[in-house]
């Protein structure tokens, strides 16, 4: 095997590594802020009919973070020949960070320390930064940003959850 085709390897298991480990912390941590309260004081307030059974949340948001995962994935992996699209490629990948970020903050701040408004308020940014990367990943590889309709439909739909929670309470 040649050094290229073996440095490719080791940059795509590289690219994959880095994928994973970013989700699945981003999936832990949210979790632990949503678990340690949905048996509890999630239980107790005014919910809006539209909620999903409880068994939804969990099978939704793996299906995400998998697609997240290869979306994440693919656009590391891809090819950026000119310099325009590289630094297009870097500040992809910067934002997918920061809505990361802002994805465990909601969990934090809704599930936590159980501040409603802050919470919605909160979730429309990560919403507006979730579609935004979708924009800037489609630019560098379709596909990668198709993955991540789910997760702008899911949060979407988490928003208008959070809204009406709040309204209700």
């Amino acid at each position: 095997m040649s050094s290229i085709k073996i440095k490719n390897k080791f940059l795509k298991l590289k690219y994959f590594v880095v994928s994973f480990v970013s989700i699945v912390v981003t999936a832990l941590l949210g979790s632990i802020f949503t678990s340690r309260n949905t048996s509890t004081w999630y239980k107790t307030i005014n919910l809006p009919s539209i909620v999903p059974p409880s068994y939804v949340f969990p099978i939704a948001w793996n299906i995400i973070f998998i697609l997240m995962i290869i979306s994440l994935y693919l656009l590391l992996s891809t090819k950026t020949n000119s310099l325009e699209n590289r630094k297009l490629r870097n500040k992809a990948i910067n934002l997918f960070y920061i809505q990361l970020i802002f994805n465990i903050l909601w969990s934090l701040i809704f599930f936590e320390f159980k501040l409603l408004l802050v919470g919605l308020i909160e979730i429309i940014i990560l919403e507006i930064l979730i579609v935004f990367c979708t924009i800037m990943f489609y630019k560098i590889n379709k596909t990668s940003a198709y993955l991540l309709f789910p997760y702008v439909l899911w949060v979407a739909f988490a928003t208008i959850l959070n809204l009406l929670i709040l309204i209700l309470n």
